[in-house]
């Protein structure tokens, strides 16, 4: 057979290392991740998803119990609680770390010892699939790997990215206020290392080829430990060039392109995530031609939907829905509304005016949140994102304040969530409603922290047990819907998607399965007064029988309307 695999991967290399020899480079990587030149290629265009995947994303030691390390009660609250809901479980890094809640990794190939051990991971993986980070931009200033960079010897020496502060880096995209260039002492003298999101946070080198050597091991090792979906963390920013933007250059693409290549080629139903907190348009640019990311987030829909929630007007969401291509067979979105990060701004620009940004910042703090900045290249300090818990965004409208619709509205943003063409992701704290969790922010002195609180999980059962409490209320109508969904082959998330115009109070789309045997027309009543939907307005198709997979509810009359109460859904499908 000739070398396909070694051909493909060395014309990538010799885009990003035009004056290496790259065939002894493809040699190295097909080495390190165990594959022959010729191994032949996945299917092309295959879907490693279907309408039930649902993904969860936690943190190792979200849920805690005593004398029990983290990642066996969070196993432990998978099984007993989700088994039934969720497909993949996100696990946010687990690695021995110094900062950042886990993104400041020491040492990529060990867990955490206070979390559990990889037999932990494993077994988690036994049960579902695997999502994992590859902090793959920066490493963590007390790494082996720095220390090594400071004594000037191998692994290590030549691993992270230098700068000169005599360079004009008037464009570099931050998301941060931090010094970009730090000194640091090394046994050659100073040198100032770049660090994109903190002093502790070192950026790597990928102009130097070992570097991508090593990160070919680390994918190998995760893959052999039960990873199978892997999110590349804050990758936009991989490749650097002073004098320009150093976010999003094509080497960047192209060292996805290699990495999907390696990963798919090992195993076939991986799937690889790339994480863009960046602008709509920018961020589309990462499924590349289907050869790059199998799976983008919806970076733009959190804060659009919030946005649309507190308002009443559905307007920028409906707009930035129809300009939304269609994904690829083979690719897909990643649908979410919160994460263990804040609210993106970023994700809002071409979509939402400066004042509407203003107005939306302002509600949320109203609200409790906090906001964080970034800083632009002409050195103003801009909101990067809105620090806050979804289930306290959601408490009431930018008009009147806190009211008493917020489960109403908080169930609302989950329903649209859950129809969306894409696949749906839940953050932990989300499922549970948890609040704003002021008495972590002011222990850490970090605004993220808000929304990042620890549950015990005895106290956690006890809450979902009592049918009073908002957490309980909420869970349990979330897995029911999660339930609904799974069932649906219009909710594939390769599913078709139309937009529907319904007004700016009525929110609405439709699904039509891949077979074209079932269409749902998902409509949310986006504001707090109640609604009328003249069934003539969605063009129901006459032959067939329609009911509300939400409530139940027939129609008898397609003639007739639907009476929508201040944040209600339905889901109406010609069948159950």
């Amino acid at each position: 057979m000739t070398q396909v695999l070694k051909a493909k991967l060395g014309s990538l290399l010799t885009t990003v290392y035009p004056d290496l020899e790259c065939d002894g480079l493809a040699d190295q990587l097909l080495k390190t991740m165990g594959l022959e030149p010729d191994q032949p290629p996945p299917q092309a265009h295959q879907n490693n998803w279907d309408e039930a995947d649902v993904v969860l994303i936690t943190y190792a030691d979200s849920v805690k119990q005593a004398d029990q390390k983290p990642l066996a009660t969070l196993h432990q609250f998978l099984r007993d609680c989700l088994e039934d809901s969720v497909s993949t479980v996100h696990i946010l890094p687990f690695f021995p770390f110094s900062s950042d809640d886990g993104f400041s990794v020491m040492d990529y190939l060990a867990v955490n010892e206070s979390h559990g051990t990889w037999e932990h991971v494993e077994a988690i993986a036994a049960d579902f699939k695997l999502m994992a980070d590859l902090v793959i931009n920066h490493m963590s200033a007390r790494s082996r790997w720095f220390e090594n960079f400071r004594k000037r010897v191998d692994p290590g020496k030549d691993y992270f990215f230098e700068g000169n502060p005599r360079d004009d880096l008037s464009a570099v995209v931050r998301p941060r206020t931090s010094p970009l260039l730090n000194p640091v002492q090394t046994e050659d003298g100073e040198r100032h290392v770049w660090c994109t999101f903190s002093e502790d946070q070192v950026d790597l080198n990928f102009a130097n080829p070992q570097v991508l050597i090593e990160f070919a091991g680390i994918i190998r090792q995760y893959l052999e430990h039960g990873v199978i979906v892997f999110r590349l963390d804050a990758v936009a920013f991989l490749w650097k060039e002073p004098g320009t933007s150093c976010i999003h250059l094509q080497q960047t693409h192209e060292l996805i392109k290699i990495l999907r290549l390696l990963i798919e080629h090992h195993s076939p139903s991986a799937v690889v995530i790339t994480e863009t907190n960046v602008p709509n348009r920018e961020n589309l640019t990462y499924f590349g031609n289907a050869n790059e990311a199998h799976v983008i987030y919806n970076f733009s829909l959190p804060p659009l939907l919030i946005n649309t929630l507190v308002t009443g007007n559905c307007r920028h969401l409906k707009t930035w829905l129809m300009s939304m291509p269609p994904a690829q067979i083979g690719t897909t979105y990643l649908n979410f509304i919160a994460s263990h990060d804040g609210i993106g701004m970023r994700p809002t620009d071409g979509l939402l005016s400066e004042e509407e940004k203003q107005r939306l910042i302002n509600t949320m703090d109203s609200f409790g949140g906090k906001v964080s900045y970034r800083r632009t290249a002409d050195g103003r300090d801009q909101p990067y994102e809105i620090n806050i818990a979804l289930y306290d965004a959601l408490k009431g409208t930018a008009e009147s304040g806190v009211d008493h619709w917020q489960f109403q509205r908080f169930i609302c943003a989950h329903t649209v969530m859950l129809a969306l063409e894409g696949i749906p992701a839940f953050y932990i704290h989300s499922l549970l409603a948890t609040e704003n969790d002021l008495e972590r922010v002011e222990n850490t002195g970090r605004l993220r922290s808000i929304n990042r609180s620890q549950w015990q999980l005895d106290k956690l059962e006890q809450t979902l047990a009592d049918p009073l409490a908002h957490h309980s209320k909420a869970f349990h109508e979330l897995k029911r819907l999660i339930a609904i969904r799974r069932k649906q082959p219009a909710f594939h998330p390769n599913a078709t998607q139309f937009t529907l115009h319904l007004g700016l109070q009525l929110f609405g789309f439709w699904r039509q399965s891949m077979r074209r045997d079932q269409s749902i027309f998902c409509i949310h009543n986006i504001s707090n007064e109640i609604q009328q939907v003249a069934l003539s307005d969605i063009n129901l198709i006459g032959t067939d029988e329609w009911v509300d997979l939400i409530s139940g509810m027939t129609i008898d009359d397609q003639s007739g309307s639907i009476t929508l109460k201040p944040y209600q859904s339905v889901w109406l499908s010609n069948r159950e």
